[in-house]
Parts: structure tokens; C-alpha cells; sequence
């Protein structure tokens, strides 16, 4: 049986400690000054629910990844909740495809490079927190713009924080080269990603359906 390993992103390192202690100060002193043991018992459990559930948001399990060749690939686990053509406004200026991936706080929440190059572009914005799914979330929310350009193609790959996310990491920076599903950054606690392609690229993926970062193939660039 081949059984994938799981890791914790060095994000969750000091929080999960955090929680773990402030847990422990929670439930020591009420299990020793408890007339019921039953309670302690019942805090205990309720506690270590809460610890796991922290630990598992942080979680990045082992994933054979793949090179494709004129493909663009997921940028985040999550679900598909934009597919349309829109101008984006920031970099471009012009009309792109727009596909967006939001990330329920169950999703596991690294962000990947969707394509191999060179990091041209990368920007952030602090901003709002509208729910992640808002039309406008991808303007007014705190957000990081990061621009990937290859021989072929330039890709702008968008994370942008919610409601509950509040902490937008990123780990790239303009002439830093990435090669295809590599880190780029991480969004905790439940956001979303957007992705602007070129006019004419094929989308691979529909409305709802469910996607993994690293993994899905989300559309085929247009043949020069």
C-alpha cells in the first residue's frame, strides 16, 4: 500500500503551538479545580477537536506532480466559482479569461505556479475583507498580484484574502524563476485565487467543479 505522506506548512508551526498552549492554560487549572470529572473530560475532547482542526487547515499532503507543456495547471486546491471574460485592470489592461478557485477553510491552502518562468510583476495590496466569493473581492480585498512570464505566455495569478482569511503569505518577487507548481504563497484560513489567461486559451475545467492545486489542468494555451 502506498500511503502519502502529510506534512505541516512552516506556516502553522508557531500558531498550532500557540492554540496547543493556550488550550492547555484553558484546560489544566479548570481539570484540576473540576468537581466534575466528566466535564474535564468532555472540555478535554472538545479541546483536542479544536487543536486538531488547526492542525489539519496546515496541512500539505505529498503529491506526485506533473510538467505539462503548454498547460496551466491549478494554482490552489478549492472549488471553481468564475469562469468568464473580464478586463482586468491592474497589469494588462485588456480583456483576459478570468478563472477563479475559491478555497473553503477545509481546502488545503498552498498557492502554486500555475506555469514555468519568470516572476515579471508582483504587487500587494492591503484592502478590504469582503467575502471571498464578492464580485468585486478580486478589487477592493487585500490582495497580492503576482505575473509569471514564460517564451510563451504571461499568466496573472491573483490571491486575494476573505472574510475569515486574513494573512496573505507570498514568497516571490520580481525576477525570481519558478518552475510549474512550485510555492509561491499560502492564504490562511479560506480565501480564494485568481487566475487571467489569454483570450483564446481553452478552458479545461467548469463551473463547481472541485480542483487541486498542482495537479488540475485548468486550460491549454492557444497555439502560436
Amino acid at each position: 500500500m502506498n500511503v502519502k505522506k502529510v506534512y505541516i506548512h512552516k506556516e502553522g508551526h508557531t500558531f498550532i503551538l500557540a492554540v496547543g498552549f493556550l488550550l492547555l492554560l484553558i484546560n489544566i487549572p479548570i481539570a484540576l479545580i473540576a468537581q466534575s470529572a466528566f466535564f474535564s473530560v468532555i472540555l478535554a475532547l472538545v479541546s483536542s477537536f479544536l487543536l486538531f482542526i488547526v492542525v489539519y487547515f496546515f496541512r500539505i499532503p505529498e503529491r506526485e506532480m506533473y510538467i505539462h507543456d503548454g498547460k496551466i495547471i491549478a494554482p490552489a486546491d478549492g472549488k471553481v466559482v468564475v469562469i468568464e471574460q473580464v478586463h482586468e485592470n491592474e497589469y494588462f489592461k485588456d480583456n483576459r479569461i478570468q478563472v477563479s478557485i475559491f478555497m473553503s477553510p477545509t481546502n488545503v491552502h498552498v498557492n502554486r505556479s500555475p506555469i514555468a518562468g519568470v516572476v515579471k510583476y508582483q504587487k500587494y495590496h492591503p484592502g478590504q475583507y469582503l467575502v471571498a466569493w464578492h464580485p468585486k473581492s478580486s478589487e477592493k480585498n487585500e490582495r497580492n498580484t503576482v505575473v509569471i512570464e514564460n517564451d510563451n505566455v504571461e499568466i496573472l495569478v491573483r490571491q486575494i484574502a476573505g472574510k475569515l482569511a486574513r494573512k496573505i503569505r507570498y514568497y516571490v518577487e520580481e525576477g525570481d524563476q519558478l518552475l510549474q507548481a512550485n510555492e509561491f504563497g499560502f492564504i490562511k484560513f479560506g480565501s480564494r485565487v485568481d487566475l487571467f489567461l489569454p483570450i483564446g486559451t481553452e478552458i479545461n475545467v467548469d463551473l463547481k467543479q472541485k480542483v487541486k492545486g498542482g495537479i488540475t489542468v485548468i486550460g491549454t494555451l492557444p497555439k502560436s
